[in-house]
Order: C-alpha cells, then sequence, then structure tokens
C-alpha cells in the first residue's frame, strides 16, 4: 500500500496508507429477503461546457456501463432521482434520454424512475399545468418499462398554500393513474426549495399529513419513499402506512437500523448512498436472506459514517461525494460532473471521504483510489 498525504480541515496534512480491507463478493442474484434500489448519478462528457445553461452532456456509455455495475451487485436502478442531478444541471430533455436508454438497457431486470414536474417553465405554475406535468412524464416512464416515482414538485411546493392543495393535486393525478406508483417524499435539508411540503412546516404534521393522502389513495400508491433523515419519524410513518403502501428508506443517516427494522416491521431501500457503496450492500443484503443479521450490520454499519459525511450540510451536494467514490473506484475516467458540481465540495472534504471509504470497505482497489487521489491534491496545491 502507497503512503500518501491528505490535507485535514484545521490545515494541516495527516501521512495515510489505506487498509484495504477486502471488498465482499458480488451476490450471485437480486436479495429477495429486501427490495432495493441504488439511486444512479450521471457521468458527465469531460470536454462539455460546465455551464448549466449550455444543457447538461453526457457520457452516455459509462452513464449506462455504472447501471449495469448496479445490478450486477444485486440492486435494482433507481433512475432520474435527486441523486442524476434532477433540478441540479440535469434538464428534462436529457432526462428523457436517460430514462429510455436505461430502459432500453435493463431487459427485465429491477428498476424505477423519477416523475417530477421540472418542465414546467419558471414562475407560477397552477394545478392543472402541475398534474399535466407529472402525467408528461408518467406516460414516459411507463413507456419505458420502469415503476414510477412521483417525485416533490418545487412548483408545487411554491404554489400551494395548505395541505388542501396537496391533497387535490396528487388526488387528481392518482385517480387518472393506469397503475400504482411509489411516492417520494424528498426532505428540505436536500432540497431547500421542497421546505413546508405537505402543507406543514413540522415534519410530524408533514407525516400525518402525507399518511392521509396514502389512506384516501391506497390502491393507487404502491410505496412512499421518504428522505427526511430521522429514523424515529420514518418508523412512526412506516407503521401508520395502510396496508398493502410500503415504506422506502431513504434515509441516508440511518438505513441500517430501518432496512433491518423491528418485530413491527422494516423499511425497503431506495438510497442515493447505495449507488458509492453497492458492493457492499448488496453483499449485507444477501446476509439478511440468510437469516444473518449479525452479518448484515458487520458490513453495512461500517458504511453509516461515511454516508454521513457524504451527506453532510448542505445535503443537497452529496452528488459531489458519490461521483467522487465512482471516480476513485474505477468507474470512470475523471471527477467532472454536470453543471460543475464536482466544484461544490472542498479538498479536505474529498481526503476525508477517501480515509471513510477506506473504512468501510467501499474502495475496490485502494492502490487504485490513492493514485487517482494524487492529482486532485496536486491541482488543490497540496504537495
Amino acid at each position: 500500500m502507497t503512503l500518501i498525504a491528505l490535507p485535514t480541515a484545521d490545515g494541516g496534512l495527516v501521512e495515510w496508507t489505506p487498509r484495504g480491507a477486502e471488498t465482499p463478493a458480488k451476490p450471485a442474484s437480486p436479495p429477495t429477503s429486501r427490495i432495493a434500489y441504488a439511486a444512479a448519478h450521471v457521468v458527465a462528457d469531460p470536454l462539455a461546457a460546465a455551464d448549466p445553461e449550455e444543457g447538461a452532456v453526457l457520457d452516455w456509455d459509462t452513464t449506462l456501463a455504472f447501471r449495469e455495475h448496479l445490478w450486477s451487485c444485486g440492486l435494482g436502478v433507481a433512475e432520474a432521482m435527486d441523486t442524476a442531478q434532477r433540478g441540479m444541471g440535469l434538464d428534462w430533455g436529457r432526462t428523457q434520454d436517460l430514462i429510455r436508454r436505461t430502459g432500453a438497457l435493463a431487459a427485465g431486470r429491477p428498476w424505477v424512475a423519477g416523475v417530477g414536474t421540472d418542465q414546467l417553465p419558471g414562475g407560477d405554475a397552477t394545478a392543472q399545468s402541475i398534474v399535466d406535468a407529472w402525467r408528461e412524464q408518467l406516460d414516459l416512464v411507463g413507456e419505458a418499462g420502469a415503476i414510477p416515482v412521483v417525485m416533490a414538485s418545487r412548483a408545487l411546493a411554491a404554489s400551494a398554500s395548505g395541505p388542501e392543495d396537496y391533497h387535490a393535486a396528487y388526488g387528481k393525478l392518482l385517480s387518472g393513474a393506469d397503475r400504482p406508483v411509489l411516492l417520494h417524499w424528498l426532505g428540505e435539508q436536500f432540497d431547500p426549495a421542497l421546505a413546508g411540503y405537505w402543507g406543514h412546516g413540522d415534519v410530524r404534521e408533514a407525516a400525518k399529513e402525507l399518511g392521509r393522502l396514502c389512506t384516501d389513495h391506497a390502491g393507487a400508491i404502491a410505496g412512499v419513499k421518504v428522505s427526511v433523515l430521522d429514523a424515529s419519524i420514518e418508523t412512526e410513518f412506516r407503521r401508520a402506512l395502510p396496508e398493502g403502501v410500503v415504506c422506502y428508506t431513504g434515509d441516508d443517516f440511518n438505513y441500517p437500523e430501518l432496512i433491518a427494522g423491528d418485530d413491527q416491521g422494516h423499511s425497503e431501500a431506495l438510497l442515493g448512498i447505495f449507488d458509492a457503496v453497492a458492493q457492499v450492500a448488496g453483499a449485507a443484503l444477501a446476509r439478511l436472506d440468510e437469516d444473518d443479521t449479525a452479518g448484515f450490520h458487520h458490513l453495512l454499519d461500517p458504511t453509516v459514517a461515511l454516508s454521513r459525511a457524504i451527506f453532510r450540510a448542505p445535503t443537497r451536494n452529496y452528488k459531489t461525494g458519490v461521483v467522487f467514490l465512482a471516480y476513485l473506484n474505477g468507474h470512470q475516467d475523471h471527477f467532472r460532473m454536470v453543471a460543475g458540481r464536482e466544484s461544490a465540495r472542498s479538498i479536505t472534504h474529498l481526503a476525508e471521504l477517501l480515509r471513510l471509504a477506506d473504512a468501510a470497505g467501499a474502495l475496490t482497489d485502494p492502490d487504485l483510489a490513492v493514485a487517482r487521489m494524487r492529482p486532485l491534491l496536486a491541482a488543490a496545491g497540496v504537495a
């Protein structure tokens, strides 16, 4: 293993050598005791403009190859979610192409795809225009063969005056849906524009409002992804859901305990961190198939410190850490992102992620990771 000097938050340097923990073997098949999706990032064309006004330019071959990697780890693919930089550089035109290409590649393998309202122009949106936008994307996702995930709408958050407006918009959409959908509650930590979603500033009151919506439309809702980074709120919400509506954890701080569950149930998984730790996550979930809960925690619990660092505030910048790990592990040849978002985190933050990824067993080749870190350090002026 190679010694490397990494910068620290206090302005110093620390000499560090990766321990090179053995990477768990990839499972032969998807887990059967849990449903698990990894929200996948997109790979930018490194030679394209980083100006958001120019639109996203993707390296399609590498982007799709990464989805093959996720499937090979026994995970499903969650496509065109916020991890793919929806609303942070990935425009609606490229999103359509991404969904269609993944659908052509899926060949019956598990995948879901985000249904949003990001094709709406800026400014005021009406309730009807929001529902129409959702329906347009719902049709595209259905044609591509994915399970739809109805994402929280910035346009609805901006226009709604109270809970009744959310019930009206979602009720109109769900009453006309030709297949059950997943709903996605993304907390304001992930997107400040979604503050007060469901008509409540208090998160527990918002959870109750969403629970009422699920009860009113249980036949049209297959599940709900909850991303509020509070395990107690998610657990309370999960226990209150009507029969047939499944809770998917999107809690990148507390996912092992929520997936493992308790004597009253468990959460399925739809997580951004699974993009970065796919091989470890797949192996851990395979342990649950064998009723080996201790083995599950042994593998997955060490990834929590890494995840909490990747998703620390401002949480919306977690995509930078996810792409950084893909670069270190050889899934792409560069550390560039759509809209230049690779600059959203500091070099000291990235150095911390390198150390934590090694401790979590999430580096498939520690020597490669160190070699790929060196030019980033040099560019930042770290000798």
